[in-house]
């Protein structure tokens, strides 16, 4: 079912006015999006990292070239959206696909019942510094080009809750119209294709601040939520959301569908092969 921008805004404002947190969970598979929402996440997200998390491959799997990024979301839309009951879902676009009219590609991915975007995969995981990410501005696939899809997905009436790695990032989409700032901190670590390096909790929760103060410089009623990183488990977000002003809520990915299921599976077998018969 697709919301409004409109539709989708209330039901996330009326979710902070109750005084809970916004909770955004990537949905790899149609049974990972059917549970979250169970659970009572306020979002689901679906890009091509999921495919690959929920494969046993890490999420960084997303930004190298195993697929078309924009189909596989499309794909996984055939999976996904029809098993949500009651939740927007949002699509990951990848904004610097040279290959597609982004209006139409928009257009397109509304008709479907997709409710918003968010910017994945992004280049902002490319160190600013790099020459690689360097070339890619240089060469018309920058960070620019997921700032404009985010401005046309804004003006077609579709939410949109962009990530963003600097104060210039948030800035920057919070001036396209994004209405949502997702404050990203870098590979989620922990389990098993978890990041082992990454920032400590009270630096990610200072960078999480300064994004969140960029963006409401702009406009004040832009929400902010965090990701990402050291952010893996839910003393972790609550540690952020309590050191920081302003901030309500969480998006989690590999968080929520990739580190719980390893649990899960990992202890069922475990359970199955204890068993003792004669």
């Amino acid at each position: 079912m697709h919301y409004s921008r409109d539709e989708s805004l209330s039901r996330l404002r009326d979710t902070v006015e109750r005084g809970e947190p916004v909770i955004g969970a990537g949905a790899g598979t149609g049974i990972s999006a059917k549970f979250a929402e169970r659970g009572g996440v306020d979002l689901l997200i679906i890009y091509n990292s999921g495919r690959y998390r929920m494969n046993g491959r890490g999420s960084l799997a997303g930004l190298l070239p195993y697929g078309d990024a924009n189909e596989i979301v499309v794909e996984m839309g055939h999976e996904v959206l029809p098993v949500v009951e009651d939740t927007p879902v949002l699509a990951g676009v990848n904004g610097t696909d040279p290959f597609r009219e982004m209006a139409v590609f928009i257009d397109d991915l509304k008709r479907r019942g997709f409710s918003g975007v968010q910017n994945f995969p992004t280049v902002g995981l490319i160190d600013e510094d790099s020459q690689f990410r360097q070339n890619l501005e240089e060469t018309g696939m920058g960070y620019d080009r997921e700032v404009e899809m985010i401005r046309e997905a804004a003006d077609q009436g579709m939410l949109t809750c962009p990530y963003v790695f600097s104060e210039d990032d948030a800035s920057e989409m919070a001036e396209a119209g994004a209405d949502v700032i997702v404050s990203h901190m870098g590979l989620t670590t922990s389990g098993d294709i978890g990041a082992e390096t990454a920032l400590d909790l009270e630096t990610a929760a200072e960078r999480v601040q300064a994004h969140c103060d960029a963006a409401k410089a702009v406009n004040e009623d832009v929400m902010v939520i965090c990701h990402g990183g050291p952010i893996a488990w839910p003393d972790d977000a609550e540690y952020v959301l309590e050191n920081t002003e302003d901030v309500v809520g969480f998006f989690g990915a590999s968080s929520i569908e990739r580190l719980p299921t390893e649990e899960a599976i990992e202890n069922q077998a475990r359970e199955f092969k204890g068993i003792e018969f004669r």
